[in-house]
């Protein structure tokens, strides 16, 4: 058999060992690929040439590839992302900012384990860009996003030939504790829903303290989401008014949350619910009820006094000329709002977990709570919503008072 390795002669007499090997297909093109290797001694040429054969014969070897780690990424967040919401892909991106920067133009192949501790060391210590002082050290949650996302396409250029190892995977990520949401008593809802009863927009406030997130509040329309039930015509009893007593006789009114309104990198869309189970149709309580039946009035009158410059848009939560309103305005309306209330600071999405919280701690079952938010598991809901506060653990005391006596 011929050797492989041949011995051959520079111009200027030194002595070289060179050897051409098959290294298999081009990706688009499929025609067989081969590539020149040139050693300064036969040893040299040798152990790589057997090293080379042993990996095509085993489907171990990575054909060398000068792709970069951006091109790679781009290329694999279309399938990573093809089936989750704008809001999710943006997550996807801002978790991958990092990586660009710090390792974008490097060839995939090249990069080491090292190249990630140092990522991971300038994410710590100066990676932040936006969402505080730019230069400053992000926080040890944003650090495991990146690296896990990071880890992900690593794991599929493994799968696919691109590199040998996944180097993320063997970089430890720094410990995150996680924060429990703050959330208000009973009393503090109370405090503030008696407050925003002046408020033109006491029924948004009021789902939203029912669990419902911004976006499903925000994205609610009157026609296809709001069905009054007996408040849809006056009470027969009491002539021109919605009567209370009177509530749920026939059927309650109930809404729809079929969508929602979320920002997405500075602009508002309309999206569906995150999974099968946020689509639902939750009752309403009485004053919640009225609560709506109220603003409707209150913006059938804003239509007549606008006139023309009225925009029927059709959604619930609007200004006093039609306009949806931004969802940043309504977070930063609650804050104000709440403020107003003498209630302690929680930002607008801990109202759904106070309302979850204390829809379990009143025995509500957790299958009933899970339903009511749309979520998908129970152990979920359990998990990252249902919470318990100093205040709480006077029940425990209370029931081993009476256990023992």
């Amino acid at each position: 058999m011929t050797d492989p390795i041949k011995k051959i002669t520079l111009k200027d007499g030194t002595t070289r060992y060179r050897f051409v090997v098959d290294i298999g297909r081009d990706r688009e093109t499929n025609r067989r690929l081969q590539k020149t290797f040139t050693f300064d001694t036969k040893k040299e040429a040798r152990t790589e040439y057997d090293k080379i054969r042993h990996e095509s014969n085993t489907g171990t070897y990575v054909q060398p590839s000068r792709m970069t780690v951006s091109d790679y990424l781009e290329g694999w967040m279309v399938g990573a992302t093809r089936e989750l919401r704008d809001s999710s892909k943006r997550s996807y991106r801002d978790a991958l900012r990092p990586v660009h920067e710090q390792l974008g133009s490097m060839a995939i192949q090249k990069v080491t384990k090292i190249d990630v501790e140092r990522m991971v060391t300038w994410m710590l210590t100066s990676g932040r860009r936006r969402g505080g002082k730019p230069g400053t050290g992000l926080g040890p949650r944003s650090v495991q996003l990146t690296l896990g996302r990071l880890t992900a396409a690593f794991e599929m250029a493994l799968a696919e030939g691109m590199v040998t190892r996944n180097v993320a995977k063997l970089v430890k990520a720094p410990k995150y504790e996680r924060q429990e949401p703050d959330t208000w008593s009973a009393a503090e809802v109370r405090r503030f829903l008696t407050r925003a009863k002046a408020d033109r927009l006491h029924a948004a406030w009021r789902l939203s303290l029912y669990g419902l997130r911004r976006g499903e509040v925000v994205g609610l329309r009157w026609a296809e989401d709001v069905d009054f039930g007996s408040f849809a015509k006056p009470c027969l009893t009491h002539k021109d008014r919605w009567c209370a007593p009177c509530y749920g006789a026939d059927k309650p009114a109930t809404i729809q949350v079929q969508q929602a309104r979320v920002l997405v990198e500075g602009k508002i869309h309309v999206v569906p619910p995150k999974s099968r189970n946020g689509l639902r149709k939750l009752p309403l309580d009485v004053a919640a009820a009225q609560a709506l039946r109220s603003l409707q009035v209150a913006q059938a009158a804003e239509k007549l006094h606008a006139g023309p410059a009225y925009r029927d848009s059709g959604y619930v939560v609007v200004d006093e000329l039609g306009e949806p309103v931004h969802p940043e305005w309504y977070s930063d309306e609650f804050q104000r709002l709440s403020k107003r209330a003498g209630v302690k600071r929680i930002v607008l999405h801990e109202g759904r977990h106070t309302a979850l919280s204390l829809m379990e701690k009143a025995g509500v079952p957790i299958s009933i709570v899970s339903r009511w938010a749309g979520h998908y598991d129970t152990a979920f809901t359990y998990s990252t919503y249902v919470h318990a506060n100093d205040e709480d653990l006077k029940t425990g005391t209370d029931a081993l008072g009476k256990l023992y006596g």
